[in-house]
């Protein structure tokens, strides 16, 4: 008796699987926020994305590559590697603000942290593996590229950093404060004010951050 062979990951070809690959990734956003990961199926998603299970399978592999995929998707259209690129001739002030404004609306958005809410009652649930794969494509990625930017202004004489590690955790701690957690816990009624919060927050991070490692 012949065993039935796996379903191998296929990368995306003709424009119609990029189609079909784009149509998966957005149902399997939404079905992960709204069921967590442990309750959304494969089925549902190919249901959602209107395309076959099959085509699913053949496109991702899994459920975990999926959800990887869903994550790196989302955090490199919204966050680009190319927003921590640096030229030591222009104001790293700038350029930390910059940086610091887009992280901070982009963790503090209502879908960001609706994917939270959804790791953490999987995380409750027993399947810490999918917590870990979000701070794999969305953390941990981000913390190397601060280090990154922040190791080439130190090399540009424009920083004077010790421990390069623990002040981009610093720096992003900073920027958003008790923002998300606000938002996660629901506390976030008037959303003009909210808006206005992370913005004034993100700058003063900035200010915090620059008073204790620039170069004097």
């Amino acid at each position: 008796m012949s065993s039935a062979s796996p379903v191998k990951c296929q990368g995306p070809g003709r424009p119609k699987d990029m189609e079909k690959r784009a149509a998966i990734l957005e149902a399997a956003k939404a079905l992960f926020v709204r069921n967590a990961f442990a309750g959304t199926s494969m089925d549902a998603v190919a249901s959602e994305a209107g395309v076959s299970k099959l085509t699913v399978y053949s496109h991702f592999g899994d459920k975990d590559n999926l959800f990887r995929e869903v994550i790196r998707a989302r955090v490199q259209d919204l966050i680009p590697d190319n927003i921590y690129d640096f030229d030591p001739s222009t104001d790293i002030g700038q350029t930390l603000l910059r940086i610091a404004l887009t992280h901070a609306r982009l963790d503090c958005d209502r879908e960001t942290v609706g994917t939270f809410r959804a790791i953490l009652s999987d995380c409750r649930q027993g399947n810490p593996r999918y917590g870990r794969l979000l701070w794999e494509e969305g953390p941990m990625r981000t913390h190397r590229l601060m280090e990154r930017l922040l190791q080439r202004a130190v090399d540009a004489g424009l920083l004077h950093i010790e421990d390069i590690p623990r002040a981009a955790v610093q720096f992003l701690s900073l920027i958003k404060g008790d923002l998300v957690l606000r938002r996660m816990f629901g506390c976030d009624d008037c959303q003009q004010a909210y808006a206005e919060e992370i913005e004034a927050t993100a700058r003063a991070g900035v200010s915090t951050f620059l008073r204790a490692y620039q170069q004097r």
